[in-house]
Order: C-alpha cells, then sequence, then structure tokens
C-alpha cells in the first residue's frame, strides 16, 4: 500500500514541511515520485520514520540518524529491542520523579519527613549535564555562571535552598486570592526576589521576562 504525504504526515502526526526536508535532507526518501511530482510512501517508509522519530526523541541529530540508518549493519529488530530498553529506562526514571514530587508536596505540607537526599531521587547526572549544555547554549554566560553557582552549594545547601523556594511558592499560592498588590503577596515576592540570587543576579529586565 502507497501513501501520500499528507496520508503520512496525518498517521505520524508531523507537519508535510517535515517530511519535505526529511527528503531533502535524504533521511525519508520517497518510494515513488509520480510524473506529476506527488511523493509516496510504502510500509518500509512508515518504519523508517519511525526510527526516525525514535532517534530523535533520544536526542539525535538528523544527520546522524541518517548515517545510522544507512549504515549496512543496520539492524531493525536490535534497533527496535535497544529503543525498548531505553524506553523502560526513561518510564522507571520517570515515575521515580513522579514519586520524588508527591513525596516534596507531602514534606512541605508537613505530613512526612524527607532527607535532603530524597530530594533529588529520580534524577539523571547525564540528563541534568545534557540540560546545562542546552541552557549554557540558549543563554550564553548567564547560565554558565548560574549552574556554577549552584553546584558550588553542595547537596546539602541546594536541598535547603529548594525547600526554602518551595515554601515560598506555597506561600504565594496560598495567598493569591488577597491579591498582587496586598501587603503579604508583596512581601512574599520580596521573598522569591531574594531567593533568586542563589541562582543569578535578578535584574529589573529578568524580572520583567519572568513576571
Amino acid at each position: 500500500m502507497m501513501y501520500s504525504v499528507k496520508e503520512l504526515a496525518d498517521m505520524a502526526d508531523v507537519s508535510r514541511r517535515t517530511l519535505h526536508y526529511y527528503d531533502e535532507l535524504g533521511l525519508l526518501v520517497p518510494a515513488v515520485v509520480s510524473d506529476q511530482g506527488y511523493r509516496r510512501y510504502n510500509e518500509a517508509s512508515l518504519l523508517r520514520l519511525q526510527q526516525i522519530m525514535f532517534y530523535r526523541e533520544m536526542g539525535l541529530e538528523l544527520r546522524q540518524i541518517r548515517t545510522l540508518l544507512d549504515d549496512p549493519d543496520f539492524d531493525l529488530m536490535t534497533a527496535l529491542r535497544s529503543h525498548r530498553e531505553a524506553l523502560q529506562d526513561k518510564v522507571r526514571r520517570l515515575q521515580q520523579l513522579v514519586q520524588t514530587v508527591d513525596t516534596t508536596i507531602a514534606h512541605l505540607h508537613g505530613e512526612i519527613a524527607m532527607s535532603k537526599k530524597n530530594l533529588f531521587s529520580g534524577f539523571s547526572e547525564a540528563e541534568q549535564a545534557r540540560y546545562e549544555e542546552e541552557a549554557v547554549a540558549n543563554w550564553g554566560e548567564m547560565a554558565s555562571d548560574s549552574i556554577k553557582r549552584w553546584h558550588q552549594y553542595g547537596k546539602a545547601r541546594q536541598a535547603e535552598i529548594l525547600a526554602e523556594g518551595g515554601a515560598i511558592y506555597e506561600e504565594i499560592a496560598a495567598n493569591m486570592a488577597a491579591g498582587p498588590a496586598s501587603a503579604t503577596i508583596q512581601a512574599s515576592l520580596k521573598r522569591w526576589h531574594n531567593h533568586l540570587r542563589y541562582f543569578y543576579e535578578p535584574t529589573p529586565e529578568i524580572m520583567a521576562g519572568l513576571g
């Protein structure tokens, strides 16, 4: 069975422009191009697009994906098993993060005691390093300085800072009905402004962007 660009785009929930771009890169070439210039894709195209989307989910660049898929030694079943293992690891990590969120909420409500170490359960060092690289790439020197400042605190101090921030957010949320001009909210916002100094200097421009 053959599929048009629109049919494949709808099926995979990607844009037609994306499929055209993949064709230009030689990443996903149509099985057939009609005399009228219409692209047509077959079952093999669907499986290749699935692999592209799996590798994109893993953070690989398009040119890296093309190199992998075009390798004569590439084996689809081996790749699928590898994807399954990686996804299972990700599911386990996300489940742990959900548990950490739930435990932290209960801790901030005074329902349970929570150790400093458990504040960081489920966080992957590799993922954190990747996020930091992205932050530096997107925000430059300010992000780099903020990351260095954060790492200088050490785990115990980081836990205290996070707990303080959580308490401020809870305080603001609990008093929102009083309105932004109320003395209570203004006091909380001042605490929040000071809290941001643990990460970076909150200039008026930055505060305007956050607001």
